[in-house]
Parts: structure tokens; sequence; C-alpha cells
């Protein structure tokens, strides 16, 4: 008797992240199992995940489950699942905008998705944070391209571009785009700005923590009473964003912010959460960027902007580069609203075909 199990997946870099990409229906249907395969499968818990397909970082480790819709407004769902190395545990707290680059290829690949000419629209419903985001993959012939000319920073070369544009995700999380109500608080001693456009961010100065902001993400993990004093005012701030006890939740991230060393409109460090990111995330940066254009908030006082209705694009840099958001701004008299958010990714299959896993994971179907 076969003591491992053949499982279906493709292997994408969706953004700067990289993950395995499966149909919903090749996953067992109850959470149980399901968590315990993809533990298997990217070899966690294991610092080094040796014993798997995971990258030793919550930046490889991550899993999109990928289904077709039966949402008049969708043609797939998508669900992120972060698999963590260090510890068993398969999260769905947060959305991962990088494989969400990933998903309109996959789907488009495994058939779950007809080309409609030299670019499909691929609208895709995130589960995670119930919103919809719409990504423009270019299929001539009726075939997905990778390459191409566009580049993002923390990716080597260029590839094709895939646009992707946010409907309606402010609030997806916590309820609010503001969560506490307010552009500025003071948390612990600290004064942070709580705001959540498709990932909740709680951003302050570097400056308030000792930092510079230039800082490498080692040299800032190696600071134990930074990392102590980022994730004690974590834990403050989720129960005023609405998110309840975040002791063993992924989100809020907290990201430090500076001004821009580089042309951009201002410098970040992100907690996702423990670790330092070698870049942002998607959402992380979308929500950066919103708190940027939000009078009164410390990122407009770090980036120096002043809040006016309208399209503007900010450069969001980044320990490996920067991330171009665009952003349309309308305010009224229940405060600024986000009508639009976008930025652009890449992604690139890299393999398909099977996963093992040993058969005793699986459980019943």
């Amino acid at each position: 008797m076969n003591d491992q199990r053949a499982l279906a997946c493709s292997v994408l870099r969706g953004g700067t992240s990289k993950g395995l990409y499966f149909r919903a229906e090749d996953l067992p249907h109850e959470r149980a199992a399901r968590d315990r395969v993809l533990l298997a499968a990217l070899g966690s818990p294991d610092p080094r995940e040796i014993d798997g397909m995971g990258g030793a970082h919550p930046l490889t480790s991550k899993v999109a489950v990928v289904r077709r819709s039966a949402r008049p407004d969708a043609d797939v769902d998508y669900l992120f699942l972060q698999v963590w190395p260090d510890r068993p545990e398969v999260s769905d707290s947060q959305n991962c905008g990088n494989l969400l680059a990933g998903v309109g290829p996959f789907a488009l690949e495994e058939g779950l998705v007809a080309p409609t000419g030299e670019v499909t629209d691929v609208r895709i419903w995130m589960e995670n944070t119930q919103s919809l985001a719409v990504a423009r993959v270019e299929t001539p012939g009726g075939v997905v391209r990778y390459g191409g000319g566009a580049h993002i920073d923390g990716v080597p070369g260029t590839s094709a571009p895939i646009p992707i544009e946010f409907l309606d995700v402010a609030g997806s999380s916590c309820g609010a785009l503001l969560p506490t109500g307010r552009v500025r608080d003071v948390v612990e001693g600290l004064e942070v700005t709580c705001v959540d456009n498709g990932m909740p961010v709680v951003a302050l100065r570097a400056t308030d923590l000792g930092l510079s902001g230039e800082e490498t993400p080692a040299e800032i993990e190696a600071r134990r009473d930074v990392r102590e004093r980022v994730e004690s005012l974590r834990r403050a701030c989720g129960p005023l964003m609405n998110l309840g006890n975040v002791a063993d939740s992924t989100v809020p991230k907290v990201s430090l912010l500076s001004p821009a060393r580089h042309g951009g409109t201002l410098s970040t460090r992100t907690f996702i959460p423990h670790r330092v990111h070698e870049a942002i995330g998607v959402f992380g940066a979308v929500s950066v960027a919103t708190a940027c254009v939000l009078a009164g908030s410390v990122a407009a006082e770090v980036a120096g902007l002043a809040a006016s209705p309208g399209e503007t694009t900010l450069e969001i840099e980044h320990p490996t580069g920067y991330f171009s958001v665009t952003l349309e701004l309308a305010t009224g008299p229940d405060g600024p609203t986000v009508v639009r958010a976008a930025l652009l990714r890449t992604a690139r299959l890299l393999m398909r075909g099977e996963v093992y896993v040993p058969a005793g994971t699986w459980g019943d179907r």
C-alpha cells in the first residue's frame, strides 16, 4: 500500500512572494484535514521546512486555494492561507495581495476562466476580506504571457504586467477605513494611525522607537527591545481596531515610517507581524498609502502631504525598492472615502505537477 498521496498543485511567484496554488476541489473539504495536508505539503513545523515545499520564510510559505465562483460578479474565489514555518498553524486571518497576482494566471492555466482576447480581466472574490479585485492578464492567442517589460522591486528581471484594481476593500477586516474613528491615536505613549484599506496596519514614526528608518530588516530584528515594544503595541491596538485579542493573529501589521530616501512618498519597515518584511505586502502598501492622504495622520505628517480629493499615485519605499499605489479619494460629510485603489504586480508559473504528502494526514474528505 502506498503510504504517500499525490496532490495536484502549481507553484507560482506572485509579486514578491511565492506559494503553492491548489484547486479547492483537490483539497480535503474538512478544515482540520485540509490544514494537516497543507502543513505536510510545505514541511511545517520546521524552521527550514526541509521535508516539504515551503521556503523557510513566511513570504515563501504560502498557499492559494482557488475555485470557480458561484457569484455573479466574480469568476473565481480565492482563499489565502499562511502556513507558518515555525509552528503547526495555517491561518486565514489576512489576505495576500502578492499571491493574488498569480490567481488570474492560475485560473486561466487551469481552465477555470476562459481567455477573452489579448488581455483577459479576471474577477476575483477574495474570501479572506470578502471583497473583489480585478486582475488584467495578458493572453495573446489565448495563452497566458509571463514575459514582458514590467519590473517590480524585490523581483529580478522583468515580466508581463498584471494591473490589479481593488473594489471596496476599505474596512474589510476592521469594519471601517479608520477602525478607531480617528486619524491619530496615542497607544502606550506612541502616536499611531490605525488604518484598514485591505490590510489592518498600525503606522507610527520609526524615530519613536529609536530607529532612523534606514535599518535593514535583519538589523531591526536583532533589536529585542524594538521587537517587544512593537508586539506590545500591536496587541494593544488589536481591540481598538475591532480585531479583539490578536496575540495569535497575523494582523494588524505594524509599519515604521520615516521620510523617503529615494524620491518616494515615505519609507517603511513593516513587521509581518514578528519578522520584518524584506519589502512590503500589497495590502500593507495600500493601507500605508491611504494613511498618507488622510489629513492629520502620522503618515501624512511623515510624508509631508496634504489630503485632496481626486486620483494620486504614491511611491511607498521599502527595504528593497518601492511600491506604486494609485488611489482615488473622495471627501464627504462622514470623512474621507477611498473610491479606488490600484497597483501593478507580476507573476510567473514556476512548476505544475503533484506534491506528495503522507497518506495518514488526509483523513476523510
